[in-house]
């Protein structure tokens, strides 16, 4: 099981266009409903900053979300639209209720 928390700042003159990529990622994983992933996003009270955070448990360790025709839209001028690029950092759960359930 592969965890992960995504986070970075958008220019502020972006963050609508950022959050109109999230949101296409979101309508295709409705429609497809890859195996074995869980992926939620979130907007901070600052309005620029997003942190993701992704959950997958797949043999090979390649994640379905990457493969998302959207998702590759989504992460393809990240850095242009970024004001703090995106930094990954894993998570190593120690415990949660009812998070990845």
């Amino acid at each position: 099981m592969k965890r992960l928390m995504v986070r970075y700042k958008v220019k502020a003159d972006r963050a609508d266009e950022n959050i109109g990529y999230v949101r296409a990622v979101y309508e295709q994983l409705a429609r497809e409903r890859p195996a074995r992933l869980r992926y939620a996003t979130f907007k901070l009270d600052d309005g620029v900053s997003f942190v993701h955070i992704v959950s997958q448990e797949t043999e090979d360790d390649a994640s379905p979300l990457t493969g998302l025709a959207t998702f590759k839209t989504f992460i393809a001028e990240i850095g242009d639209r970024c004001e703090e690029p995106p930094v990954a950092t894993p998570l190593h759960e120690i415990g949660s209720y009812a998070f990845f359930d």
